[in-house]
């Protein structure tokens, strides 16, 4: 049975289920800005849907037709979709940074990309250039009242969260020093008996030794608590998990030599380098900033996002979506032609954690090439059933994200749904069922099970060049979705977003 189930999975990978010219188009810059009441429906947008939902990512991928080497390197456009008594509204803005509005007015490129954009005119132009621009294109909170467009490198961009207008660089009040970062993935731990909600977040200064610090904010904006931590080595850190005493990172086993960035002949993540004869580290900082950090020692991996972790019999766990290296584009490559089958596709891996015998182990616990994972908001930092994540059409092999796939870790049920041949997937998001049901009109029964609610997902569609707005039922994806909204125009594919109860209109 084995063998069939491998040899079908196999023949599968090889018919694909894409065509790449329909996959690069969803790469074409967006210049437009627009503003819209959403008409073309199919289905029925649930009654209980209300609230704002926001998405973030690179929509231009040119300047005056200059390619960005990297999508990665592209300035950041902010999408928010409305819920409002059965309608959707739908608006996008660019984030207005620094560089954005330079590039803007120059019409050329004028500074240099992390993943590889260069400037015009060789290595004699980009040398001893360390400027980087804050592109503001990675991830889009709404917290205490700030819309805040976040890059992992840099402070977050404020905008106003009706309108989408560019209000400026944020220091969170005060919290942020000049030039200190603020993380692209905050985890957001859900208040309970009482307590409020909590943003947790991030930020590290690489080196020859890093320094991590924490942050945690209430509701209103408000610091918690914060704490720095040096660690050793060059850390390369995108994504972190929380649980009740812990912060968690995966160090990747990767060194950096700065000079060929130095010299302007390399990006700088083309200067970091994957090592598979050293371990990853997996770093535990405990939340109380007193105690001391753990580092554990597990099999060399590469990992940009987390799923979710975990406190359990005196373990932790901790599950991610794994690469068996770093997947880069060199610098003569072409993000648009990279071959799928040189690179390595991301699998979700289950490691647990044995603090008092310091001991990782792990387990694969899907093959299926997968990236951008979701779960109920109620169970960030605690056991849960549920995963949600994109993935290929296919079983086995690398290939674009098409599909979104359910996972029940209870019973290891796994359901799939699929937009391919000619659509393809980004990150979901989950919202609860009745999240934006007043108090007043709320029953026991209010959202209880942890996959009632919804999943968003803004899709490409190829076949007519423009963008939808995926609903997906979160209990039985299999039904497809009860409703689609397509947008008038594409939105180049995005990186994360999130979901406010608040209707956000003007």
């Amino acid at each position: 049975m084995q063998n069939l189930e491998t040899s079908q999975a196999k023949t599968a990978a090889q018919n694909l289920s894409y065509d790449r010219t329909d996959w690069q188009r969803g790469y074409e810059s967006q210049r437009n800005e627009s503003d819209y009441w959403i008409d073309d429906i199919e289905g029925k947008i649930p009654a209980d849907l209300q609230g704002t939902f926001f998405r973030n990512g690179p929509g231009l991928l040119d300047i005056n037709g200059d390619r960005i080497h990297h999508p990665f390197d592209g300035d950041g456009m902010v999408c928010a979709i409305v819920f409002s008594d059965g309608r959707a509204h739908f608006r996008n803005r660019f984030v207005h940074t620094e560089g954005y509005l330079a590039e803007q007015t120059a019409g050329k490129i004028l500074h240099r990309g992390v993943f590889g954009t260069q400037k015009a005119g060789g290595w004699l132009n980009n040398i001893f250039d360390l400027k980087i621009k804050n592109i503001a294109n990675t991830n889009i909170i709404y917290w205490g009242g700030k819309l805040l467009a976040l890059w992992e490198a840099a402070a977050p961009y404020r905008l106003d969260p009706c309108t989408l207008e560019t209000i400026g660089l944020d220091t969170l009040d005060g919290i942020l020093q000049p030039g200190e970062p603020f993380a692209a993935h905050p985890r957001i731990e859900k208040g309970k008996n009482g307590a409020g909600d909590r943003l947790i977040n991030f930020s590290v200064k690489p080196g020859l030794s890093s320094t991590i610090t924490i942050y945690e904010l209430d509701e209103s904006g408000k610091l918690l608590k914060n704490h720095a931590h040096r660690i050793p080595g060059f850390a390369f850190l995108h994504d972190m998990v929380v649980t009740p005493n812990y912060c968690i990172f995966f160090q990747n086993p990767v060194s950096f030599n700065p000079l060929p960035f130095v010299l302007g002949m390399r990006s700088a993540s083309q200067c970091i380098q994957f090592s598979p004869d050293k371990p990853t580290q997996a770093i535990l900082i405990p939340r109380n900033g007193t105690d001391a950090v753990q580092i554990l020692e597990t099999e060399p991996c590469f990992v940009f996002h987390h799923c979710n972790a975990w406190e359990e019999g005196g373990e932790v766990f901790v599950d991610s979506v794994c690469y068996e290296s770093f997947p880069n584009v060199g610098p003569d490559g072409d993000f648009l032609e990279i071959d799928f089958d040189s690179l390595p596709a991301g699998e979700l891996w289950r490691f647990k954690l044995n603090l008092p015998d310091k001991t990782v182990q792990h387990q694969v616990v899907e093959s299926r090439c997968c990236e951008f994972p979701t779960l109920h908001p109620n169970h960030v930092g605690q056991p849960y059933r549920y995963l949600y994540i994109g993935a290929a059409d296919a079983p086995m092999g690398n290939a674009p994200l098409q599909a979104i796939l359910k996972v029940d870790f209870l019973t290891g049920e796994q359901q799939i749904w699929s937009a391919a041949p000619r659509g393809f997937a980004g990150e979901p998001v989950f919202v609860p069922r009745g999240l934006s049901v007043s108090p007043d009109t709320a029953t026991p029964d209010t959202a209880t099970a942890e996959d009632d609610g919804w999943l968003l997902m803004l899709m490409y569609d190829a076949a007519k060049h423009r963008s939808s707005l995926v609903i997906l039922d979160a209990r039985d994806i299999t039904k497809g979705p009860v409703a689609r909204l397509h947008l008038k125009n594409h939105i180049p594919y995005g990186l994360h977003g999130s979901f406010t109860s608040n209707v956000l209109l003007p």
